[in-house]
């Protein structure tokens, strides 16, 4: 007996932003998948990864959103995460086999007095379970064949460090912390750095995004409140593209300067300088793309095309971001 063909999945374009709160277990791109799929969507990409351990707010990118995705690459991230102490393992978390256990003998205030160290600007070495690549290479590829490369600290910012909750004693020593940081700040190696700092040693248990940039978890969608419902309500479920443009200051453009911006060609008008500017034209009004402006003149940076455009229009008739 022959099994029935798949139905085929008719993809169509679909542009905007859904903020998922992604589950434990699944890697970001088995997520974006996973929601592409439900939207049926063409096109899609994430504005960077959470480890399949991490829950929490991932932004996915549909469309024409995706020309704009790294820019929100380099927005600061507030995590809550738990540290185990007196147990270190090979990947600085639970996946990885312990290997090594000693007592934990550290004071509250000789926490307090740790955490304080780890804020500001600091330095890490990532670690060898990442992704970051070396020689076109990913570190955790190096990693699983047993071989340990060479790794450059990189400096990041620690805004702000926050003990949620601390157990010393018992069976599991750990503490829960609230940490708010820059781009490229690795959790795993910090909770890592902070059970060395105490002399105990530690590894993550559990780790949640709670924010990144403007985005909240309270914002985000779970993937099955998404299968639950019906198709017009997954895309009503998509933010309007220009919310990762926020922070930027807005231009308007008559029609005709809009076509003309829209081709490529720099626009003249009284603007003071600005390395992050967001282009709409005026009617109907839309969202152009990105610029700068530089001495008067407004410059493109991304754009989107006419039929994305028109294709974003038709889809979504609300007001576009003020």
């Amino acid at each position: 007996m022959t099994a029935a063909p798949r139905a085929r999945v008719q993809r169509r374009p679909v542009h905007g932003v859904m903020l998922l709160d992604k589950p434990l277990g699944l890697s970001s791109n088995q997520a974006l998948q996973k929601v592409k799929w439900l939207l049926r969507a063409e096109k899609a990409g994430h504005t960077g990864t959470l480890d399949p351990l991490a829950t929490g707010v991932l932004p996915l990118c549909f469309g024409a959103a995706t020309k704009f995705s790294q820019q929100h690459l380099d927005a600061d991230k507030v995590y809550e995460t738990s540290v185990r102490l007196g147990r270190k393992t090979t990947t600085a978390d639970a996946e990885g086999e312990v290997i090594e256990e000693r007592p934990v003998t550290c004071s509250v205030g000789q926490v307090v007095e740790v955490l304080d160290r780890f804020m500001g600007p600091i330095r890490q070495v990532p670690p060898m379970h990442s992704a970051l690549k070396k020689d076109g290479k990913a570190l955790y590829e190096y990693a699983r064949e047993g071989e340990t490369v060479e790794r450059e600290a990189r400096d990041v910012v620690i805004h702000d460090l926050e003990l949620l909750d601390m157990q010393l004693q018992g069976d599991e020593p750990h503490l829960r912390l609230r940490v708010a940081c820059s781009k490229g700040t690795y959790i795993r190696t910090l909770g890592e750095d902070i059970g060395e700092a105490l002399g105990c040693g530690g590894h993550l248990t559990a780790l949640r995004r709670v924010q990144t940039g403007p985005f909240a978890a309270s914002q985000c969608v779970r993937i099955e409140e998404l299968e639950a419902m019906a198709e017009g309500e997954r895309l009503a479920a998509l933010h309007p593209i220009d919310c990762l443009l926020q922070g930027y200051t807005s231009v308007t453009l008559d029609a005709d300067n809009a076509g003309r911006f829209l081709s490529g060609m720099r626009r003249r008008g009284a603007w003071p300088d600005m390395t992050q500017v967001r282009v709409y034209g005026d009617a109907p009004r839309a969202l152009l793309g990105t610029a700068h402006t530089l001495a008067g003149e407004l410059i493109p940076t991304r754009l989107l095309s006419p039929l994305e455009i028109q294709q974003v229009l038709e889809s979504s008739p609300a007001p576009a971001l003020a």
